[in-house]
C-alpha cells in the first residue's frame, strides 16, 4: 500500500530475520496527537477531519505509516489514554464515519493508519469496569480487586492491599465505597488496571482488535503493553499484600513503593503477546504493531521482536530517553553522549541477529528534542541541532518514528507557571513532590517541567504564522485546548515547505535516503569511536556498501575521533557526501581540517 514511495527490500537483504522483508523494515512512522493536530470545527480541540485535511502534507513529506493517540470514547482524564468505549470515537474527535473517511483517504495516498491501543487498563467508566464492582457479576474479576489490609477501616490511609505508588503520583489503589474493595491502578485513579490473568479479558480485548482490523485500519501501536502480566506468588498474591511471598521492595522518597518491578515483564508477557498474535494477527497481511515497552531491556527486545518467536514486529524501549534523569523522573540531569550513545549501541547490538528496534526521540509523553538535547535559543542553532539530532537517529539500523512537528524543529512550550499546563502527570507530580512529600522545592520541579513535561510535546501544530498558527481559525470563538507556542510566527510549516534548507527540507531527505537506500534500511550497524565525548559516530554495511555517519552533538567545535579520520585517511570527495547538516562542501573542507563545527552531522560514501 506504500509502496509508491519506496522501494522494495530484496530478500537478500536481512531485516528482522523474517522472509520475506517485512513491509515496513524501510518505512518511516509519523505520529499524530489528535487533539494537537488540526482543529476544524472550532472547539479548540484537533478532529479527525482536521487530519484528514492533513494527509496531503504527510505524503509530501513521504511518511508511510500514520499513527493516531486514541480517539476513542473517553472522559478524558488521561488526554484520551483513559478509553470508556473501544469500539466508537469520542465526540470530541468526530464519529466512526469521520474515521472510515480519514481511512479511505489515507489509503487512496498510500498512507497506513496505526491506532493506539491501551488495553493494560480502561476509564473507571468503561461498561467493563461498572460491571465489575458488583462482585456477583460476571465482570467482577476483570479488574485488580483486593480487600483492606486487615484490621484497617477501608478507605482509609495504611488500608491499602500494599504500599505501591501510581506513576502519576499517590498510592495506586483506590477504594470504592459500592464494591467495599480496592482496585489497582499504576495510572490515574480513573484508568484502574486489567487482569489479564482472566482469560475472558483476553478474549474480549482481541475481539474487539479484531473488530478494528476488519474495520480496515493498518495495525497497534500498543500502549504500556509491557505492564499487562503481573508478578503473583503461589497463591496469587501481588507484592506486600497481607501473607505475600514477594516482598514490595523499598519505601521511596514520596511515601511508596515501585510497583514497576513487579508489573513490567510479568511472568506470562510472552504468553499473552503470542495469544494475542494468534488471535488477531495469523492470517493478516500488510499491517503492523508495536508495543509501549517500559521496563524491558534490549535483550528482552530482541526475543519478543524476533519473528520465529511471533509476538510482536517493534518495541519502544525507554533506556535512552531516561539518560537525563538520575532517581526520579523530575531530578534531570545535563545530557552527555557518552550516555546517549551507550544506550542506543545497546539497543543495536542486540538486535544485530533477529528483531527490530524502534527509533525515537520524541513522542507525545517526551519533550522536545532540539530544547532537551539540542539548542533552541536561537533560529541557526535550532536548526542546526535539530537537524543533527535527526540525522543521528534516521541514520540508525530500525523503523524511524517522526512526532507531529518534529520535522519542523518544534520546541518545548516555554510555560513558566503550573497553571499553563494541562498534563495530569505534571500536574500530580507537582502536588504530590512539592506539596505532600515535600521532596522537591517548587523551582526545580517547575524547571524539570519546563525541561521534559509531557505538555511540551502536546501544544498545538505549527501550521502556519496566524494567530492559532493554523491549527484552529484566528477568529475561532474558542481558544486551544492549550497554549499555542508563541514562537509559531518563525517555525511553521509555511514558512518550511518549500525551503530545501529547512528542517522539514531535510526530514524529507532522511526519509527518501531510507526508502531508497537498502544500507540505510538494514545494513549492519557498528560502532566507531566509543570514547567521543561530544561526536557520536558509526557505520552502516551492506555487503561491499559502508556509509559512515559522524555527527557532533554538541554545541562546540569537535575534533574529529582518530578512528573516524583512519575511515577518512583517503580523504573525502563532495560526491561522497550523502547528507550535511550545512553542506557538503562544508563537510569536506571540516573532514580536511580534522574538526566538525558545532551540531555539524555528516553522511559520507565510503
Amino acid at each position: 500500500m506504500t509502496d509508491f514511495n519506496r522501494s522494495t527490500l530484496p530478500d537478500t537483504v536481512r531485516s528482522n530475520g523474517a522472509t520475506p522483508n517485512p513491509w515496513w523494515a524501510n518505512a518511516v512512522v509519523y505520529q499524530v496527537y489528535p487533539r494537537s493536530f488540526q482543529d476544524t470545527n472550532g472547539d479548540g480541540i484537533g478532529d479527525l477531519k482536521g487530519i484528514t485535511s492533513r494527509l496531503d502534507y504527510l505524503a509530501d513529506l513521504g511518511v508511510d505509516v500514520v499513527w493516531l493517540s486514541p480517539v476513542y470514547k473517553s472522559p478524558q482524564d488521561d488526554n484520551g489514554y483513559d478509553i470508556s468505549d473501544y469500539q466508537d470515537i469520542d465526540p470530541l474527535f468526530g464519529t466512526l464515519e469521520d474515521m472510515d473517511e480519514l481511512l479511505a483517504e489515507a489509503h487512496r495516498r498510500g498512507l497506513k493508519i496505526v491506532m493506539d491501543l491501551v488495553v493494560n487498563h480502561t476509564s473507571d467508566e468503561h461498561a467493563w469496569f461498572q460491571a465489575s464492582r458488583d462482585k456477583d457479576d460476571p465482570h467482577a474479576d476483570w479488574y485488580w480487586w483486593r480487600p483492606a489490609r486487615p484490621g484497617h477501616e477501608p478507605g482509609t490511609p495504611g488500608a491499602e492491599p500494599n504500599q505501591w505508588g501510581s506513576y502519576f503520583g499517590g498510592s495506586a489503589w483506590q477504594y470504592d465505597p459500592k464494591r467495599g474493595e480496592y482496585y489497582l491502578h499504576q495510572f490515574s485513579r480513573k484508568q484502574p488496571d486489567l487482569n489479564w490473568e482472566n482469560p475472558e479479558v483476553r478474549k474480549a480485548v482481541y475481539r474487539m482488535m479484531n473488530w478494528w482490523m476488519d474495520r480496515g485500519i493498518d495495525g497497534f501501536r500498543m500502549d504500556v503493553i509491557t505492564l499487562i502480566s503481573k508478578h503473583l506468588d503461589s497463591h496469587g498474591r501481588l507484592p506486600g499484600e497481607v501473607g505475600s511471598e514477594l516482598s514490595e521492595g523499598e519505601m521511596g522518597e514520596e511515601g511508596y513503593t515501585d510497583a514497576s518491578p513487579f508489573c513490567s515483564d510479568g511472568p506470562r508477557l510472552d504468553e499473552f503477546l503470542a495469544e494475542m498474535r494468534r488471535e488477531v494477527f495469523e492470517g493478516r497481511e500488510g499491517y503492523m504493531n508495536v508495543g509501549e515497552a517500559p521496563g524491558i531491556t534490549p535483550d528482552r527486545n530482541e526475543f519478543i521482536t524476533d519473528p520465529d518467536h511471533r509476538e510482536l514486529d517493534m518495541l519502544f524501549l525507554f533506556d535512552h530517553v531516561g539518560i537525563d534523569q538520575e532517581g526520579s523522573k523530575w531530578n534531570t540531569v545535563p545530557f552527555e553522549v557518552r550516555n546517549l550513545r551507550a544506550r542506543l549501541a545497546a539497543q543495536q547490538e542486540a538486535v544485530k541477529d533477529a528483531g527490530w528496534a524502534s527509533l525515537f526521540f520524541c513522542n507525545h509523553d517526551q519533550p522536545r528534542v532540539v530544547s532537551r538535547w539540542g539548542n533552541d535559543t536561537d533560529r541557526e542553532s535550532r536548526e542546526l541541532s535539530a537537524k543533527a539530532f535527526g540525522m543521528l537517529l534516521h541514520m540508525h539500523r530500525g523503523t524511524p518514528y517522526i512526532y507531529e512537528g518534529e520535522e519542523l524543529g518544534m520546541t518545548n512550550a516555554h510555560f513558566t507557571t503550573l497553571e499553563q499546563y494541562r498534563d495530569l502527570e505534571s500536574i500530580n507530580a507537582y502536588r504530590q513532590r512539592v506539596e505532600e512529600a515535600k521532596c522537591q522545592s517548587a523551582e526545580s520541579m517547575m524547571a524539570a517541567l519546563a525541561l521534559i513535561g509531557r505538555d511540551n510535546a502536546r501544544t498545538p501544530m505549527q501550521w502556519d504564522a496566524s494567530r492559532y498558527a493554523g491549527f484552529t481559525a484566528p477568529d475561532a470563538a474558542t481558544e486551544p485546548w492549550i497554549g499555542v507556542n508563541p514562537n509559531h510566527v518563525e517555525i511553521n510549516a509555511v514558512e518550511e515547505f518549500d525551503d530545501p534548507g529547512s528542517v522539514y527540507g531535510f526530514y524529507k531527505k532522511l526519509i527518501a535516503m531510507r526508502h531508497n537506500n537498502a544500507t540505510i534500511a538494514t545494513g549492519e550497524w557498528n560502532l566507531v569511536a566509543a570514547d567521543s565525548e561530544q561526536v557520536y559516530s558509526f557505520t552502516r554495511t551492506s555487503g561491499d556498501d559502508t556509509i559512515l555517519v559522524v555527527v557532533n552533538l554538541t554545541d562546540r567545535t569537535a575534533q574529529v575521533p582518530a578512528e573516524v579520520a583512519q575511515l577518512l585517511e583517503d580523504g573525502v570527495g563532495e560526491s561522497q557526501v550523502l547528507l550535511s547538516t550545512y553542506d557538503a562542501v562544508h563537510s569536506v573542507k571540516s573532514v580536511a581540517r580534522g574538526e566538525l563545527a558545532r551540531w555539524e552531522g555528516v553522511v559520507i560514501q565510503l
